[in-house]
C-alpha cells in the first residue's frame, strides 16, 4: 500500500509496459541460464493453459466480434505485445492483456509472449484498472466501479486515484456517482444505450417514476445528453398547487348548522347565486335515516 501512496503507479504504466523485443521462445519450466534482471525484463513464451484471468480484473464486458478480428490478426502476424503476468500457485494469472490472451486461445496457439511481474494483490488490481482506463477498454460503469474498487478496497483517497489514473478529481467524483443509479439504468450505460453525460443527468431526479418515465424517453425517443438536461430541468420545477379559495363565513356557520341538524358533514359549493349541498353518508342505514330526516320536512 505505501508504495502506491508514493505514487509508483502514478507516474504511469511506461515502466510496465516499454516496447521489449520478443526474442527467440523460452519455453517455461525449461532451464534458463539468465540474471534475475534478465529474467524479469526480458519476454517469455508461456503455455496458454498455464495462464488464467485476473480475478481483479474491472473490465467485465469484452465484444466477441472484435476478439474474432484480432485472433485472425494474430494467426497472421502473431502477438505483437507481450501479455503482462503475476504468478501464482496454478501458474500465471493476468495483469494486463487478457483481450489478447482470449483471441490467442481462439487463435489456438500453444504458448504465448508474456512479461512476468512480481506484483503483490493492490499492485495487480491497480494496474489492470489504469491499464484499462489509458487505453479507454472500460465502459462508464465498469470505470466506475475500478474507481471506487481503489478507495474502498485500498483505502486511497479520491486525490491517490486522480493522481495514478490520471483524470482530474471532478472526473472521478462524477464517474463514481453513476454507481447511485438503478440498476437497470447502469445496465443501459454499460450496454451503450445511455451515456454517462446520460446517467449524471437522470441522477439528479429524486422521484423513482419520474427517473423511469424519463429512462424510457431516452431510450425510445433517442434523446441527446442536451435534450435530457432540459427534460430533467422541467421535471424538477416544483409544481404549482392551485389557490384555495377562502370560504365565505357565513357558508361555514351554516354548513355547522346544517351538520348538527343532521348529524353528518354536509359541505356547500356555491358561486355566485348558483351552487349545491352534498350530504355525507356512511353506511345504508345512515342513508336511510337522511331520507327520512328529509321526508319528515315537508
Amino acid at each position: 500500500m505505501s508504495a502506491v501512496k508514493k505514487g509508483g503507479l502514478g507516474r504511469g504504466l511506461d515502466a510496465l509496459f516499454a516496447d521489449v523485443p520478443v526474442k527467440e521462445p523460452v519455453i517455461e519450466n525449461k532451464p534458463v541460464k539468465a540474471t534475475e534482471k534478465e529474467e524479469t525484463d526480458s519476454v517469455k513464451y508461456i503455455k496458454i493453459h498455464d495462464i488464467m484471468p485476473n480475478v481483479n480484473q474491472p473490465r467485465k464486458t469484452f465484444n466477441e466480434e472484435s476478439i474474432e478480428e484480432l485472433a485472425l490478426s494474430i494467426k497472421e502476424h502473431g502477438i505483437i505485445q507481450p501479455i503482462v503476468v503475476r504468478k501464482n500457485k496454478k501458474g500465471y494469472e493476468i495483469v494486463a492483456g487478457e483481450r489478447r490472451w482470449r483471441a490467442a486461445m481462439k487463435a489456438e496457439l500453444g504458448v504465448v509472449p508474456c512479461l512476468v511481474r512480481e506484483l503483490n494483490d493492490e499492485q495487480n488490481m491497480l494496474i489492470a484498472i489504469i491499464e484499462n482506463m489509458q487505453r479507454e477498454d472500460l465502459n462508464p460503469i465498469e470505470e466506475a466501479e475500478g474507481l471506487k474498487q481503489m478507495t474502498d478496497a485500498f483505502g486511497m483517497s479520491q486525490e491517490q486515484v486522480s493522481r495514478s489514473v490520471g483524470k482530474s478529481r471532478p472526473y472521478i467524483t462524477n464517474s463514481m456517482r453513476l454507481l447511485k443509479l438503478p440498476e437497470y439504468i447502469r445496465n443501459s450505460i454499460s450496454e451503450g444505450k445511455l451515456t454517462a453525460g446520460h446517467g449524471r443527468a437522470i441522477i439528479t431526479i429524486s422521484d423513482e417514476k419520474a427517473r423511469e418515465s424519463i429512462w424510457k424517453k431516452i431510450i425510445e425517443e433517442g434523446l441527446s445528453v442536451r435534450e435530457t438536461e432540459k427534460l430533467v430541468s422541467t421535471e424538477a420545477k416544483p409544481k404549482k398547487k392551485p389557490l384555495k379559495r377562502k370560504k365565505n363565513p357565513d357558508v361555514v356557520r351554516v354548513e355547522e348548522e346544517l351538520k348538527t341538524v343532521l348529524g353528518t358533514k354536509v359541505t356547500i359549493n356555491s358561486n355566485g347565486n348558483k351552487g349545491n349541498i352534498e350530504i355525507n353518508f356512511y353506511s345504508k342505514d345512515e342513508l336511510d335515516r337522511l331520507i327520512e330526516m328529509l321526508k319528515s320536512l315537508d
